[in-house]
């Protein structure tokens, strides 16, 4: 192995000389040194053993993966099966990232990815030096946080009746007519934030209103504008039926809101915001009177009222609003996960980027017919690899996003991910623009072995491997 292999790619290398050799991985010597960058680690390799300078607990923890990735695929793998010695090239890295938010989206209250899945998921950000996992926990097609003072949340809203397979152009969805769900208990919740923790890694939960909330209101038809019994939705895409935004709304999501921040202690806290459609809301008279008893010139502007107060109750609580940037006006506190555009900086609002064009993970590889589901841009690995983010004060950092309407497993998650999230690790991480004949080189010769040591079932470079092709993952089969 030798520094040219190292993912994401470094800071600065120094070459030494001669190289060490020993038979068992080495156990490098940790000090502080903070005069590195925030996360920035210095790791150094003599033939008399391994020494990490780092500013930090986060930068040591890196530092170890660089070192692992130095000793080669074998040591990616659960347990030691390597014979004979390590070698390593004597000489300096000096690394330390770009952005502090390098995040991932999981969704998953589309496809609900049991718990062990989602410890497997925070290994893979951890070697690829991703820090924020986005658990998207709530939508309508599923709620997957226990809420112990309303149980019918998990009890009804945690399963549908079946899922949508396929998506035009490619023919008319299906429906597969098999129940789908389940949900984390407070116990599975908090092993997980205690797990991503280990790894440096901060759990920001979602819980998404006003819209994408029927599986809530499934459970309690209250929370509904029309008050009527309403399935745990079963299809994608945006749906009318949103919640009531009223004063009895806002104190059950608040309540909602303070159990989810006992769970979690990350900083943050997202609200959602997103795809709220007001068609409901013009035609019911108590909305309409409600906004113009507040003050308000239509009930469009009731999302923004509405948010707002679930925005103050997290800052009550300490912590600090994420919402996407449809959300509408916020105040300035909030977060804003740039989906659609950056506009929200000219207001003064923090942003995370999250541009759909770029690193929406779900969407389509290639142009092929057998591509699994052709969702939204086709990205390929080269194009996550060439997005630039915008650098400023108001930039937080970039997540890709992982939304799994057709994703219903974690073979399928790999897939959609990787290698594509690799690339995105180095966009975040590195920095300076990299060169992608360059990347794509190191991440064939040395990447892709360790991805196969860790098990995961990637897309190939070439394409599909044909179990990855329609009719095997959920899409239109080819006989329909």
């Amino acid at each position: 192995m030798t520094f040219e292999g190292l993912l994401p790619r470094p800071v600065r290398v120094t070459a030494g000389q001669g190289t060490l050799v020993v038979n068992e991985p080495p156990v490098p010597t940790v000090s502080t040194d903070a005069t590195l960058p925030a996360e920035g680690f210095r790791l150094t390799v003599t033939a008399d053993g391994v020494g990490i300078d780092a500013a930090d607990q986060p930068g040591a923890f890196y530092a170890t993966q660089a070192l692992r990735q130095l000793l080669g695929p074998t040591a990616s793998r659960a347990t030691n099966i390597h014979s004979g010695p390590y070698v390593l090239p004597c000489g300096v890295v000096e690394d330390w990232p770009r952005f502090g938010w390098r995040g991932c989206l999981l969704d998953v209250a589309r496809h609900f990815m049991p718990k062990a899945g989602v410890f497997r998921f925070l290994d893979l950000m951890a070697a690829h030096r991703l820090n924020v996992l986005h658990l998207h926990l709530t939508d309508d097609q599923g709620w997957r946080i226990e809420v112990p003072a309303f149980p019918r949340l998990t009890e009804v809203g945690s399963w549908r009746a079946g899922s949508w397979v396929g998506r035009p152009p490619d023919g008319t969805p299906g429906h597969d007519g098999r129940p789908h769900g389940g949900y984390y208990t407070v116990e599975d919740l908090r092993e997980i934030v205690a797990y991503a923790a280990e790894r440096h890694i901060t759990v920001v939960p979602e819980i998404d209103v006003p819209g994408h909330s029927q599986a809530a209101i499934a459970a309690y038809p209250w929370l509904g504008v029309t008050g009527e019994p309403l399935e745990v939705l079963t299809r994608w895409g945006v749906n009318d039926n949103v919640l009531a935004v009223n004063d009895r709304v806002v104190d059950f999501y608040r309540q909602v809101l303070t159990h989810v921040a006992e769970i979690f202690p990350s900083k943050v806290i997202c609200v959602g915001g997103d795809e709220v459609p007001t068609t409901q809301w013009a035609s019911d008279p108590e909305t309409v009177a409600h906004a113009s008893d507040l003050g308000l010139s239509n009930v469009d502007e009731l999302r923004g009222w509405f948010l707002a107060q679930l925005v103050a109750h997290l800052e009550s609580l300490g912590r600090r609003a994420l919402a996407w940037d449809d959300a509408g006006p916020l105040p300035r506190s909030t977060i804003i996960g740039a989906w659609l555009s950056t506009d929200a900086m000219a207001a003064g609002h923090d942003v995370v980027l999250c541009p759909e064009e770029h690193v929406y993970l779900d969407h389509r590889q290639s142009d092929h017919p057998d591509e699994p589901i052709p969702v939204g841009y086709l990205r390929t690995l080269a194009d996550v690899h060439a997005y630039e983010p915008l650098d400023g004060p108001q930039v937080l950092g970039a997540q890709a996003q992982v939304w799994t309407e057709h994703l219903d497993n974690p073979r399928r998650v790999d897939y959609a991910a990787f290698p594509r999230l690799a690339a995105f690790a180095e966009v975040v991480w590195s920095h300076g623009k990299g060169d992608y004949t360059e990347f794509a080189a190191r991440l064939v010769r040395h990447h892709l072995p360790r991805l196969d040591a860790l098990g995961v079932e990637y897309r190939p470079l070439a394409g599909a491997h044909p179990w990855q092709t329609r009719p095997g993952v959920p899409g239109r089969p080819r006989h329909l």
